[in-house]
């Protein structure tokens, strides 16, 4: 397969990678596997990275603010323990970097309302009279994340499924703003969508999304749930009295089973038909097993970490700050400059 991150080269920008996760909530595997798990494997890469706390997306809906404080460290403590160094990629919370907000508003001004209300996601979380009581940063939502991406002129972004829609609009607003303004300023970014469980599924119900959201714990695995919460959870995940077949098309309607067999595969690395190959014939009451184990082994040490990470919520501060610094150094020269197109004056440097 070719290299998602050199598949469509852009000469005149350096490769580099952005990607973020609201701090609105506990981290799951969905959010490991779909987002966590691939920043990782880029790091390793020998490309730039850059991976954010996007805790101004997470107050577009309120947020108590000691609760904030708190998800923004276990989000960065999940991102240590899973992998990220602190050295090797710069990892910070997104308020602490102005320039986020400044290049939002400038870029509220270039999309367009039907843009905005083209959004599956603006169109799944309100309906009818709930648009009304939405607030307006969750409506510009998509902005502020185009925002984030251009700010870094990030080239390649991980994303899932369900974010695919919102990169494409960074993509617009990028070319609009260089169109209207004559210039080759923005990179048009490349979404990176890969993997066998990109959108990872509730453990009770295949056809809808794991969240952290759901009033069922065991709908989901929390990172920070232990060895024996994991195994459980997945013992009883929900399945059906039919053994694995032999082929992935054979599970197009067995949403629970091919929910399994995906996470199964980015655990362990591989492809989904490789997971087949190996459990064709078996039942569930052999998978399970094997599954459980293999989440174990995976997840039980990121969870250890997380609890000892967030022993010291100073030094979790400190890798912010300094990740913070390393993203200004980056951001400034980036938002001045598209200021200075758009025709702002530029006298008092920063």
């Amino acid at each position: 397969m070719a290299d998602p991150l050199h598949s469509a080269p852009q000469s005149t920008f350096t490769p580099r990678v952005f990607s973020g996760i609201q701090p609105s909530g506990g981290l799951t595997l969905g959010n490991y596997l779909g987002a966590i798990k691939r920043f990782v494997d880029m790091q390793d890469q020998g490309i730039e990275t850059i991976y954010c706390m996007v805790d101004l997306h997470a107050i577009t809906v309120w947020q108590d603010p000691a609760a904030l404080r708190h998800q923004t460290r276990e989000l960065a403590a999940g991102y240590l323990a899973a992998g990220l160094d602190p050295k090797r990629s710069i990892l910070f919370n997104q308020s602490q970097v102005s320039a986020h907000a400044e290049l939002g508003w400038v870029f509220n001004c270039v999309a367009r309302m039907g843009w905005m209300n083209r959004m599956t996601q603006w169109k799944d979380k309100t309906s009818g009279k709930d648009a009304e009581k939405a607030s307006l940063g969750l409506f510009a939502y998509p902005s502020l994340m185009a925002a984030d991406i251009l700010l870094y002129h990030a080239t390649h972004v991980p994303v899932g499924e369900d974010q695919k829609q919102h990169v494409e609009l960074t993509r617009d607003i990028a070319a609009k703003f260089n169109h209207d303004y004559k210039v080759d300023f923005f990179p048009i970014t490349e979404p990176v969508i890969e993997g066998a469980a990109t959108r990872v599924m509730s453990l009770r119900d295949g056809t809808r999304k794991m969240s952290k959201s759901d009033p069922s714990d065991n709908s989901r695995i929390n990172l920070t749930d232990d060895a024996d919460k994991i195994a459980s959870k997945i013992r009883k995940a929900k399945t059906d009295p039919e053994p694995l077949p032999e082929t992935m098309d054979a599970l197009a309607d067995r949403p629970e089973a091919r929910n399994l067999v995906n996470i199964y595969a980015a655990l362990a690395g591989t492809d989904k038909d490789a997971v087949l190959a190996e459990f064709a014939g078996q039942g569930f009451g052999a998978f399970k097993p094997r599954l459980a184990d293999l989440a174990v082994a995976t997840l039980a040490p990121i969870s250890v970490e997380m609890g000892r990470l967030m022993q010291d919520p100073a030094e979790i501060d400190r890798i912010l700050g300094d990740g913070a610094d390393r993203a200004d150094a980056i951001a400034t020269p980036i938002l001045d400059r598209t200021l200075e197109i758009t025709g702002m004056i530029r006298s008092r440097r920063r």
